[in-house]
């Protein structure tokens, strides 16, 4: 993409998702997350009702007296985003692709994490390690993060969740809040999900589009598999093939939606005609309501 036409698109983006997340972040983004844990703050003299077990011996004996230690929740996170740019995302069939909602609440999540002043960090994957941005404050570096979601194309065409859930494991040793941003058609990865969500809070969001649920009936039709090249022609009239794919599409989301459930992680599907922003609203506000 020529650069000033770069320039643009993400200037629009800016504008458009920088809106968007001053509802995402009023919406119980900073209740939805906990910090990494308590650290010491300071000592002060021992009040009925303290807990014993925060008394610090050393201060005590020092001046005789009992005195305990305070801490504080770390509210500072690391938010890193999973995010798929494999071939599979480079379809829409109605008012954006896949790939195009992605940047998007990608856009909006890490204005929604700067605004909390947290870190954002970036992984692109496919079926390969494509592109990490480590974690950073800042707005010149949510801008460079629009840039890299909009301008990076995969090298290779399929997807390796998997892979992409071990990279970030061990490149992220202290806790963080992952956003796997995907359609996930990928091969098995849960034992990969099991392990980062021991250590990691990690939130998949499903992309799909509508036609992947329910095909239209417009006759024949000439598709392509975006991640093996494969053309094939198929007869959309037929009412078995459309409930097949139906049939097909369900089954895929409730065996990824399982595999989240069952690891202690939390999923949620949002299609390109959905009102995402609602439903990310909806996911904090239920976090932040069981905090």
């Amino acid at each position: 993409m020529e650069t000033n036409e770069l320039l643009k698109k993400v200037r629009r983006i800016e504008i458009k998702t920088r809106g968007l997340s001053n509802q995402i972040f009023s919406g119980n983004y900073h209740s939805a997350f906990k910090g990494r844990g308590m650290s010491f703050s300071e000592v002060r003299e021992y009040s009925y009702g303290d807990d014993v077990r925060n008394i610090d011996w050393n201060v005590t004996a020092r001046f005789n007296s009992p005195f305990v230690k305070v801490f504080e929740e770390e509210r500072e996170l690391t938010v890193m985003l999973l995010v798929d740019i494999s071939k599979s995302s480079a379809f829409g069939s109605k008012l954006k692709y896949k790939a195009d909602l992605i940047t998007e609440i990608a856009a909006v999540l890490s204005f929604s994490a700067t605004t909390n002043n947290d870190k954002v960090g970036v992984l692109f994957f496919s079926d390969k390690i494509e592109k990490f941005i480590p974690p950073k404050k800042g707005k010149s570096h949510i801008l460079r993060i629009i840039r890299e979601l909009i301008n990076t194309e995969p090298t290779s065409n399929g997807t390796n969740l998997a892979l992409a859930l071990k990279h970030f494991n061990n490149i992220n040793k202290k806790r963080s809040i992952a956003f796997i941003l995907s359609d996930f058609m990928s091969a098995e990865y849960k034992d990969a999900l099991v392990i980062a969500k021991k250590r990691h809070d990690i939130i998949g969001l499903h992309i799909y589009d509508d036609m992947e649920e329910n095909m239209p009936d417009v006759g024949l039709m000439q598709i392509k598999d975006a991640e093996t090249d494969k053309l094939i022609w198929i007869n959309t009239s037929n009412s078995e093939l459309r409930k097949k794919v139906n049939a097909g599409f369900l089954k895929h989301v409730d065996e990824n939606k399982s595999i989240f459930v069952k690891s202690g992680a939390e999923f949620r599907s949002i299609s390109t005609t959905d009102n995402y922003i609602q439903t990310l609203m909806n996911l904090f506000s239920q976090r932040g309501s069981r905090r």
